[in-house]
């Protein structure tokens, strides 16, 4: 069986070493003098081996002891830094966090899986809705990080990428070839307004295949090859792929994917979030 190292030991051969001696080690430890000398004498009968030179009343250490002080510093940095995250306040709280549905996959999962992992005291509550509800949300104090698409960032907005918006539907279908061109947009979708507009210009006849704000039903209805929509290219929904040959489909032009951050939003777990954030969603 593999034996363990004593971390109260490793502490106290640390503090020896670096006060010079077991009475100020005891002092910073707490300790007392005995109870240091103890937790030395067992580690190195633990380890079979002599730590420090006892010599003209100064302790200093042994090739092995020199060896030791690596790990032991190393370990002990673990051992503090684990407790830390775990323990501390300092990573504590909730992260209220808007992100348009049109783009939570594929960054978003791995994300606050990655958070969950490192920071497990913190709590990253997670909505899904339109630019502008989030907008009006952050506006009002009831999100503190969002995410946005649209056409510029607005006031406080920081962009993180631009991005083309193409037009997607079912692998191989034909839905795009047919006229009327049915249309698949939940009616507050920030894409509908942009797709009609280019139809329009374009005199292309359309016409909406589906009503209400059903994400589900627009995804399967397009999945299906009843109608086409669109999606900021690489962000489609399963079941859908760009429409590459486009049959006279106009351009879309692009959105910028922007970031908003409350300015109560502070802390380390903080910055990992939204380092994540703009790694995933930077240009």
């Amino acid at each position: 069986m593999p034996r363990n190292l004593d971390l109260t030991a490793l502490r106290a051969f640390v503090a020896v070493a670096d006060a010079g001696g077991v009475t100020r080690a005891a002092g910073l430890l707490n300790l007392t003098q005995s109870a240091v000398s103890m937790q030395l004498k067992r580690l190195e009968d633990s380890l079979g081996q002599g730590l420090f030179l006892r010599a003209a009343r100064k302790l200093t250490l042994t090739a092995e002891g020199e060896q030791l002080m690596g790990f032991a510093r190393r370990m002990l940095a673990i051992n503090d830094e684990a407790l830390s995250r775990l323990t501390s306040s300092t990573f504590e709280g909730e992260i209220r966090l808007g992100v348009p549905h049109d783009i939570v996959y594929p960054a978003i999962p791995g994300i606050l899986k990655r958070l969950a992992a490192q920071y497990p005291r913190l709590r990253i509550n997670l909505a899904s809705s339109f630019t502008l509800l989030l907008k009006d949300a952050f506006a009002k104090g009831e999100m503190d990080v969002i995410l946005t698409t649209e056409e510029r960032p607005g006031t406080g907005g920081e962009e993180l990428s631009r991005q083309d918006l193409v037009w997607i539907g079912a692998p191989e279908g034909t839905a795009w070839c047919r006229q009327p061109l049915r249309l698949g947009f939940k009616d507050t979708c920030i894409f509908r307004p942009t797709a009609q507009a280019a139809l329009d210009a374009a005199g292309l006849p359309w016409e909406m295949a589906i009503d209400g704000e059903s994400e589900q039903a627009v995804e399967a209805i397009v999945a299906a090859d009843l109608a086409i929509s669109a999606r900021l290219r690489g962000r489609f929904p399963d079941g859908t792929a760009e429409i590459v040959e486009r049959c006279g489909l106009p351009d879309l032009g692009g959105l910028s994917v922007c970031l908003y951050v409350a300015p109560t939003v502070k802390g380390e777990a903080a910055e990992a979030l939204l380092s994540e954030l703009r790694l995933a969603y930077g240009s």
